[in-house]
């Protein structure tokens, strides 16, 4: 079996450059025959504000992977049993990589890697277009198009096949739980979490640096990212020095540099699938500070959750921000007692949501039939 790694776009100060060097290493690591399908070095970089990536500057670089893909198809270079893994499952070029392998009769198997879309009403793909018939089909067409949907926590799951695969009616159903099981059960569905095993050694330089009283926002400046509660926040605690990441124009490695020196990490969220930079931070010593909702319901210690209502609204979090501001007194006074805990955070998410063990294996099972 080949393995057809069809890659996101690099973006220096996004996790997808690291992918792009470290994420064929790691699957010819664990024994794959990989061949990287890119887009072109000239596409965009510069994400859209707020946004993960390039809107237009994705498409030229996924246009130029097509060309690819077809180009190995007429050359019949694609095999029976070959595997196309696409580390963003919102590519549209898998249609017409279903439609070649179909017509021509190449028996391959497609996995896809998804990280959010018009199903997640934080998403910009959400906010902007919402349900509209176009986006929503197209969703439901790459979900079937694709062997293997993986995601990275329960949470990502139970929001996919609630509102997009049965169109928010889940509660409504009780007996489409069931389907949705069946879905994993069969494979069709399966939470394997990210490829991300690098990060322990990326980190690892930086582990020693000397703690300040910092608190970092590390978070992209989008309306799901709730800055105005952080920005409130450094009003009430002058004694710390708050940092909005974002605002500083850091290079990876200056970023990295900051993370190590923080002692808290703070999120507001009311948009995360599984977050990376908790879990940097967690790397290098920091105090991971999470609302209990969303995936970090699942991924966090209770130590470092805090009642998801206190930051739901900015509303609710003017009623509670005196028990916030306690509480991230709390966290700084008590850093060095919290550091054994952050080493169990640490590990727990190492082991359950930032190794791509589970994700091989099953790309593996497909080798061995």
């Amino acid at each position: 079996m080949k393995l057809f790694l069809v890659e996101l776009e690099p973006v220096e100060t996004r996790y997808t450059a690291q992918w792009q060097i470290h994420l064929p290493v790691q699957l010819r690591e664990a024994g794959f025959n990989v061949e990287v399908i890119e887009g072109p070095s000239d596409a965009p970089q510069d994400t859209t504000p707020g946004a993960f990536l390039n809107f237009s500057g994705t498409n030229y670089w996924k246009s130029e992977q097509l060309k690819t893909i077809a180009g190995m198809f007429a050359a019949g270079e694609v095999k029976d049993g070959d595997y196309f893994l696409y580390t963003d499952a919102w590519n549209p070029t898998v249609l017409q990589l279903k439609y070649m392998a179909e017509l021509l009769g190449v028996k391959i198997k497609i996995g896809g890697m998804w990280h959010a879309g018009s199903y997640d009403p934080a998403d910009f793909l959400g906010r902007l277009i919402g349900n509209a018939p176009w986006v929503r089909h197209t969703e439901k067409a790459l979900f079937h198009v694709f062997d293997q949907n993986f995601f990275a926590t329960q949470f990502h799951v139970d929001m996919f096949a609630s509102e997009l695969l049965h169109d928010g009616l889940f509660n409504d159903y009780p007996w489409y739980k069931d389907y949705i099981v069946e879905l994993m059960n069969s494979g069709k569905i399966t939470i394997a979490g990210w490829p991300m095993e690098y990060l322990e050694d990326a980190m690892l330089p930086y582990a020693d640096a000397d703690k300040e009283d910092l608190i970092l926002f590390p978070h992209r400046i989008a309306p799901e990212k709730q800055l105005e509660i952080f920005k409130d926040l450094e009003q009430h605690l002058p004694q710390y020095k708050f940092v909005v990441c974002q605002e500083q124009k850091l290079t990876k490695h200056e970023y990295h540099k900051m993370l190590a020196k923080a002692k808290i990490v703070f999120s507001a969220n009311l948009q995360e699938t599984l977050g990376i930079s908790w879990y940097e931070g967690a790397l290098v010593g920091a105090i991971p500070m999470v609302p209990d909702r969303l995936s970090y319901s699942e991924m966090a210690l209770n130590e470092f959750k805090y009642p998801s209502d206190w930051t739901i609204n900015y509303e609710l979090y003017l009623q509670h921000r005196e028990q916030i501001v306690q509480h991230i007194n709390y966290l700084m006074t008590n850093y060095g007692n919290l550091k054994p805990v952050i080493q169990e955070q640490r590990k727990k998410l190492a082991d359950d949501f930032f190794s791509g063990n589970a994700l091989y294996d099953i790309i593996r099972r497909n080798d061995n039939g």
